[in-house]
């Protein structure tokens, strides 16, 4: 895992499904980087002036016995996949949803971030992926798998087949795939509040990290690198949010 100073030079993404594609462009470099975000758009403001923003490093997180496992609902179907100039974002079939403290949030996409942008205890992961959900009043809770170099996966070798080489362009996975197959085989997590790590970083996303990583090979981390050497959003300042853990 990679230490979160060697990566200063521009970290971190989020949700670009739900960011605003109608506001100024962006990205992770140069003048239309991160620490830029918050003076590109009136819309991005949050970047820049937001008190509650993502990624952080989960640290000092207090056990609490009454956080519930989180209820898994993934539906198997074809996923269709796209480059957006950010990250290769996926969209699977209507259908799939998790429940949290009893409310059910749909799964609307899932992309991936080089290098991960959850930071534990200042140690990086090689990637991560965001599955991000939404409930049917708007509230948003992205679920984040930590993905480090090591043995070959098998859900992430179907779908690498099918990358979208070029921004803009598209792929589809024909045959049927389940998200869940990305989850780790524990599921406690860690918790806090946040926002989207992409404009317009909004506020009041919640944040659900599972403790345990997810392994990919080499060869899936650099066929993913060879993309987007960084799409990740510099560590953000935790600003005394308290960090939850499950059991």
């Amino acid at each position: 895992m990679r230490r979160v100073g060697i990566v200063l030079l521009g970290l971190c993404m989020g949700a670009p499904l739900l960011a605003q594609q109608a506001g100024a462009p962006w990205g992770y470099e140069g003048k239309e980087g991160p620490l830029n975000w918050g003076k590109l758009d009136p819309a991005y403001k949050a970047c820049a002036s937001g008190k509650e923003q993502s990624p952080i490093d989960i640290r000092g997180a207090h056990p609490n016995r009454k956080l519930q496992p989180i209820e898994f609902h993934y539906i198997s179907g074809t996923m269709a996949l796209v480059n957006n100039g950010h990250t290769i974002q996926i969209t699977p079939p209507a259908g799939s949803y998790i429940v949290v403290d009893g409310v059910r949030y749909d799964l609307v996409q899932f992309h991936f971030h080089h290098p991960g942008e959850e930071a534990v205890k200042g140690a990086l992961p090689d990637m991560s992926l965001h599955l991000v959900h939404k409930s049917a009043d708007g509230r948003i809770v992205v679920v984040a798998v930590r993905l480090n170099e090591g043995n070959p996966n098998a859900v992430l070798a179907a779908l690498w087949q099918h990358l979208p080489k070029t921004v803009g362009a598209t792929d589809k996975l024909t045959e049927e795939m389940n998200p869940a197959g990305l989850l780790p085989a524990d599921r406690a997590y860690w918790t806090y509040e946040g926002s989207l790590t992409a404009p317009p970083c909004t506020e009041g996303v919640r944040w659900l990290i599972f403790k345990q990583p997810v392994e990919l090979s080499r060869s899936q981390l650099r066929s993913f690198a060879t993309l987007y050497k960084v799409n990740s959003r510099l560590i953000q300042a935790t600003r005394g949010r308290k960090i939850q853990a499950s059991e």
